[in-house]
């Protein structure tokens, strides 16, 4: 059977894992430098050096369109590589970028571009130290793809496979923004204030970490909150429920989905974090988040139980509960 690779492979769901698993992990040999390696399938790996332990991690960009509100590609591949560092408790220390552009690409939408990374890079005083350009026939490239390779060193490596029960889930702030306004920017849709949540969150990893007890992170980007948190009760070996009523939202985010008959949960963020936090520390840690820039409309939205291993349940509104499953890919395709 001749199979082929689809749109949804690259969507951050159940497909692309499936794939992965399949080909990456079951045909490379030497996937591991550290404690995480590719096997872990985190945000990251570790590189042991000495006493010292390295996040390293890489990510490439192929949004469409790569200019929208709230920001662009070159804001996107430095912010996704930073937060990438910062939910594996990494600070970042340097970055490297490959760019790849289409022949005719615009100068002055390249010079943009640049100058957007290096304000998203200025941000979090992290460096960007080498990198790669290429230029590619026009009509073999849809424009611009960019990955940033990004290291940082951490004291205390968190993964994704960390929660226990007993914890509870934060949220640093409203689901969806991003996947929604790449959405409508697409499609012409006009709703007002819709703008990509995209930033670099190790402010709000900063301050999480400097109260303590916390287990497990990631940032829920392709497939949104419900593959990120299917991603980590599988991991796990716990169940999470999540309350409906305390996800943050914002109203146009909510209206464009139920006027698409989407899920805002499977909506992609770029500029949020869960964070699977001790009970008896979840409310120091909310607070110290909530005083950072990015950390300002977080939510403690849920907690970490014993029961149903694997599983992520939404209690509802009315009293009931609803299995999340993770999406097999996301609804919307070049999100980041």
């Amino acid at each position: 059977m001749d199979e082929r690779i689809r749109l949804e492979h690259g969507g951050g769901g159940t497909a692309m894992m499936r794939l992965l698993m399949e080909t990456v992990l079951k045909d490379f040999e030497l996937k591991r430098a550290g404690r995480v390696g590719l096997d872990e399938m985190d945000d990251g790996a570790t590189v042991d050096i000495g006493d010292k332990t390295l996040v390293f991690t890489t990510d490439s960009h192929t949004v469409k369109p790569i200019f929208f509100p709230g920001g662009d590609i070159g804001r996107l591949a430095v912010s996704g590589t930073v937060n990438d560092l910062a939910v594996m408790g990494g600070r970042p220390l340097a970055i490297a970028s490959a760019v790849v552009v289409e022949e005719g690409f615009r100068i002055d939408d390249f010079r943009k571009i640049c100058r957007s990374m290096n304000e998203t890079a200025k941000e979090v005083g992290v460096p960007i130290v080498t990198g790669d350009f290429k230029v590619m026939e026009k009509g073999s490239l849809d424009g611009i793809v960019i990955t940033t390779t990004g290291v940082g060193i951490a004291d205390s490596v968190k993964t994704d496979s960390m929660l226990k029960p007993g914890q509870m889930i934060i949220l640093s702030g409203t689901v969806g923004d991003h996947g929604a306004t790449i959405l409508a920017e697409r499609n012409n849709f006009e709703f007002e204030d819709l703008r990509s949540d995209v930033a670099p969150v190790w402010d709000v990893v900063e301050a999480a970490l400097a109260v303590g007890g916390i287990s497990a992170m990631k940032d829920p980007t392709r497939g949104g909150l419900a593959s990120a948190l299917n991603e980590m009760a599988s991991k796990s070996g716990v169940g999470i429920v999540i309350w409906e009523e305390e996800i943050p939202v914002k109203e146009p985010v909510r209206a464009l989905c139920e006027t698409l008959g989407i899920d805002f949960l499977t909506l992609t963020n770029e500029g949020k974090v869960l964070i699977g936090v001790d009970r008896d520390r979840a409310e120091e840690v909310l607070a110290a988040v909530r005083k950072t820039l990015h950390g300002k409309e977080a939510k403690i939205i849920g907690e970490v139980v014993g029961e149903h291993p694997g599983r992520v349940l939404v209690r509802t509104t009315v009293g009931g509960h609803r299995i999340l499953n993770a999406p097999v890919g996301d609804p919307i395709p070049r999100i980041c």
